[in-house]
């Protein structure tokens, strides 16, 4: 009997239907989260309870997922960004690496094709934390090899756009 190799993996969630208001109050939420419902509102050209009603949506629908302070690294002392390209020996490890997810230095983690088969977005006080992390990545089971890149300079980093996708039809 042949032996069942790989999954099929889950099936990617269809976008949500965004009308042109509703991109427009993500538009100004992602600029300005601590905006009150009453500016909103104005803004939008809305009554109160319509648009404490379509916020209530995109939360239930998952569109807005958090509503969080965006932290400066250099400022909370972790002023070294790096990209880490983890390696492991299989797709089933790579897996288990989601325990990365656990050390404080870990902002992102992604699967990803190519040569590696995770990146990670770290950051550290200096290159001496960033040593600590490689050493505690290199002690977990899996694991293959990394390839790291520091960031010298951000010149844009910021979360996905309310606009509305190029050649996709408005829902």
């Amino acid at each position: 009997m042949p032996q069942k190799t790989k999954t099929v993996p889950p099936k990617t969630p269809d976008a949500a239907r965004l009308d042109a208001i509703d991109r427009k109050l993500l538009g100004a939420l992602s600029e300005d989260a601590t905006l009150s419902y009453a500016e909103l509102a104005t803004r939008l050209h809305l009554s109160g309870p319509a648009l404490h009603e379509r916020v209530k949506r995109l939360r239930r629908d998952g569109v807005i997922k958090a509503t969080v302070a965006v932290l400066d690294g250099v400022k909370v002392g972790r002023p070294l960004l790096t990209f880490v390209h983890v390696d492991t020996t299989s797709w089933a490890l790579t897996r288990q690496l989601l325990a990365l997810q656990s050390f404080p230095e870990v902002e992102e983690i992604h699967t990803v094709t190519g040569e590696s088969a995770m990146l990670l977005k770290v950051r550290t006080a200096d290159t001496r934390g960033l040593e600590h992390l490689l050493e505690r990545i290199h002690a977990m089971e899996g694991f293959k090899g990394t390839r790291s890149y520091i960031a010298l300079s951000t010149y844009l980093e910021r979360g996905a756009s309310a606009e509305e996708p190029s050649g996709a039809p408005e829902g």
